[in-house]
């Protein structure tokens, strides 16, 4: 598959719902991730990103419009003994405790599926960036998702990349645009270039690509692979209310 300009699939609609991309840099020094999410209800616009140990929170901006928690509440980013889960729920959790019990990444997300919010049933998306295996730096991507909107069917696909290439990344999201209901994402995840610059102009490269009226909040981290240092950017539409 060629690879495409990131800026340009991130632009490709306004509703790409929350997206994962992971990848390296062009001088093969540094893993890329990045995570965003978005909203068109008040409750889910109502959202920021929080520091939390390593990771990151989601946390209402405003607690006092917060409406029902349960699928926009929960840790986007842990890290487990170096490597970083990202995902856009609380599969994370689930990954990182299947991670604990020596269970892959595979196995991990095999007791769950999309999630329950009919009639979108919302694909969950989900990352692993290893440091710790044969080679210095691999990632896994997954989607579990409905069949085609069929709630009785669980379709589950996990991608590998060994060594990945210097300047290559992939872009996966939840939703192919907008609509009613929310057509899930289709494909594997899509190859986008990884370009040339460090974590500031990067996180400002995807947040100004998104739709402006839609985007709530974004979480890049750069990783230099030969020592683990880490370097990284959130930036939140919502001030916090204290």
């Amino acid at each position: 598959m060629e690879r495409k300009n990131l800026a340009a699939e991130l632009g490709l609609t306004t509703y790409p719902g929350r997206g994962i991309v992971i990848g390296r840099t062009p001088d093969a020094k540094y893993a890329v991730c990045a995570y965003f999410i978005m909203g068109r209800s008040e409750n889910s616009r109502n959202r920021v990103f929080t520091e939390e140990g390593e990771g990151i929170r989601t946390e209402a901006a405003d607690p006092a419009k917060l409406e029902d928690p349960s699928l926009i509440i929960y840790a986007p980013v842990r890290v487990l003994k170096g490597n970083i889960i990202v995902t856009n729920g609380d599969q994370t959790d689930t990954i990182y405790d299947g991670l604990e019990k020596g269970l892959t990444f595979e196995e991990s997300l095999r007791s769950r599926e999309f999630e329950p919010d009919a009639p979108n049933y919302t694909p969950r998306i989900s990352g692993l960036m290893k440091f710790d295996g044969e080679k210095p730096y691999s990632y896994d991507m997954s989607i579990l998702k409905s069949n085609n909107g069929d709630p009785s069917q669980c379709n589950r696909y996990t991608f590998s990349y060994d060594n990945p290439k210097a300047g290559e990344g992939h872009f996966i999201h939840t939703y192919m645009g907008d609509g009613n209901p929310l057509p899930s994402y289709e494909g594997e995840p899509t190859p986008v270039e990884i370009p040339d610059m460090g974590v500031a102009d990067f996180a400002q490269l995807v947040w100004n690509s998104i739709d402006p009226d839609n985007k709530v909040s974004l979480f890049v981290r750069f990783v230099e692979i030969a020592t683990g240092h880490a370097e990284t950017m959130i930036i939140n539409k919502n001030t916090k209310v204290k």
